[in-house]
């Protein structure tokens, strides 16, 4: 099974990610949207594991106290356009420790920089210029979740199979 590390939204912060993405479409941006459902902040991509018990081993072992988290600039990779967290120490320290814990157990995930952003479009193309409107929201992060991600229909679906 497809695993990652994610922080999942509130229905506030989701809904509001949803009218960002109603608003790009009115301004003619076409692209892969992420639906409601998927939107997320992962924390590390594993990939294919046959098992995730290990997995949730080490994510039980890496401490972890609620934090805020504050969505608030958007930017892109290319034509992938995202929603941005503001600086959040809290979050890149719970980061770090998590990725030394996957490293410690010999667990390989992808080792890019993190960058902590939102997906928003896949494959974003505008013929003329748009603006990404990212408003203010804050959220306090309870738990972390082991997600799986699953093509069912044609669709990407994310379960949380684990959370601490």
């Amino acid at each position: 099974m497809r695993l990652f590390v994610a922080i999942q939204f509130t229905d506030e912060i989701k809904d509001s990610l949803t009218g960002v993405l109603h608003d790009l479409k009115t301004q003619g941006v076409g692209g892969k949207y992420t639906p409601k459902q998927n939107m997320h902040l992962t924390l590390a991509f594993i990939g294919e594991r046959r098992d995730p018990d290990e997995v949730k081993t080490v994510l039980a072992s890496v401490p972890f106290k609620p934090f805020k988290l504050g969505i608030a600039e958007s930017g892109n990779f290319g034509n992938l356009i995202w929603a941005g967290v503001k600086g959040n120490q809290k979050l890149k320290t719970y980061v770090r420790d998590l990725r030394a814990a996957l490293d410690a157990a010999g667990i390989p995930y992808d080792k890019k920089e993190f960058v902590p952003h939102i997906t928003l479009i896949r494959d974003a193309s505008s013929s003329k210029p748009f603006k990404v409107a990212v408003p203010r929201q804050e959220m306090m992060v309870k738990k972390i979740s082991l997600m799986k991600s699953e093509n069912k229909n044609g669709r990407m679906v994310y379960t949380e199979i684990w959370h601490n």
